[in-house]
C-alpha cells in the first residue's frame, strides 16, 4: 500500500486534470455556471425550511435554515462523490484499457471535485449566518477537521463501491436507492437528540438513537459540522473519535479491497 501511495503522488498532476475535468463538464453549458454550487444547496434549504419550519412546525430550533445549511453541504459533498465515484471506473474504461495509471486516480477526482464545490458554497453559509444572527465563533476555525475526517470516510466508501460497480453492474442503481434511505436516517432536518432513545423493532427493544451515532458515521460527522457552525462550540469527543474511526477504518477497507481487484479492472469493464 505505501508503494501504491506513493505512485499515486507521482501521478498528481493526473489527479488535477481529471478534478479540473470533473469541474468543468458539471458546469458545461450552464448559464450560472459556478453560482449553481451556492444556488442548489440554498434552493435545498429553502425547501427544506418551508416544509419543516412552517408547515410541520419546529419552533423548538432557532435559525433553523442555518441548522439546515450545515448539515446539506456535506451531505451534498458525500452522496455527489458516492454517486460519481461508483461507476468512474466503468465510465471511463476507453482509458482503463488503453493506458496505465493508477486506478483510485479516478474515483479520487470525483471526491476532490465535489470537495471543491462544497468549499466554494461554504461562504454563503457564513454570510447567511452572519445576516440571520446566528452565532459564527473562533471555532469555525476549526472545520478542516470535520473536513478531513469526511474526506477519509468518502474515499473509503468510494474506493470499494468503484470496485464493486466493475463486477456487478446493478450497484450504481441500488446505490441510488441507498443514498436515498441514507439521508432520511441521517440528522440533516432534525436533531439527532430528537431520535428516540427506545424502540422495539422485531419484538427487539434497541436504542435508535445510539445506533444512529455508532453505526451511521454520516450522523456523526454532520453533528461536528454543526458544532462548529451552529452551535459555535468545539466539536465533542465522542463524536470526534467515532468519525476518525469509522473514517480510517472504511477507507483502509476500502483501499485494500481497491488494490486486491484493480488488477482485473481491464479485462472487466
Amino acid at each position: 500500500m505505501v508503494e501504491r501511495l506513493r505512485e499515486l503522488w507521482a501521478y498528481r498532476d493526473l489527479v488535477g486534470s481529471l478534478v479540473s475535468r470533473d469541474l468543468k463538464a458539471r458546469y458545461k453549458n450552464s448559464v450560472l455556471g459556478v453560482a449553481w454550487s451556492w444556488l442548489n444547496p440554498l434552493l435545498m434549504m429553502l425547501v427544506f425550511t418551508l416544509v419543516f419550519a412552517f408547515l410541520a412546525g419546529r419552533p423548538d430550533v432557532p435559525h433553523f435554515h442555518i441548522f439546515v445549511l450545515c448539515a446539506l453541504l456535506p451531505w451534498n459533498f458525500f452522496a455527489a462523490s458516492v454517486s460519481g465515484a461508483t461507476s468512474s471506473i466503468v465510465g471511463n474504461a476507453h482509458l482503463v484499457k488503453k493506458i496505465y495509471f493508477p486506478r483510485e486516480v479516478l474515483p479520487l477526482s470525483v471526491v476532490l471535485a465535489a470537495l471543491v464545490n462544497m468549499i466554494v458554497a461554504l461562504p454563503v453559509l457564513f454570510l447567511l449566518a452572519l445576516l440571520s444572527g446566528a452565532p459564527v465563533t473562533p471555532w469555525s476555525l476549526l472545520l478542516p477537521l470535520p473536513i478531513l475526517v469526511q474526506l477519509l470516510f468518502t474515499l473509503g466508501v468510494a474506493l470499494f463501491l468503484s470496485t464493486l460497480d466493475v463486477f456487478f453492474r446493478d450497484t450504481q442503481v441500488i446505490m441510488e436507492v441507498f443514498l436515498l434511505a441514507w439521508f432520511f436516517v441521517t440528522p440533516i432536518f432534525y436533531p439527532l437528540t430528537e431520535v428516540p432513545q427506545t424502540a422495539r423493532l422485531f419484538g427487539i427493544t434497541l436504542n435508535p438513537q445510539r445506533v444512529l451515532k455508532w453505526l451511521n458515521p454520516m450522523a456523526s460527522i454532520i453533528d461536528a459540522y454543526r458544532d462548529l457552525l451552529y452551535r459555535g462550540v468545539p466539536v465533542r469527543l465522542d463524536s470526534l473519535l467515532r468519525a476518525v474511526v469509522a473514517g480510517l477504518v472504511m477507507l483502509i477497507v476500502g483501499y485494500l479491497v481497491f488494490l486486491r481487484y484493480s488488477p482485473r479492472f481491464g479485462e472487466e469493464v
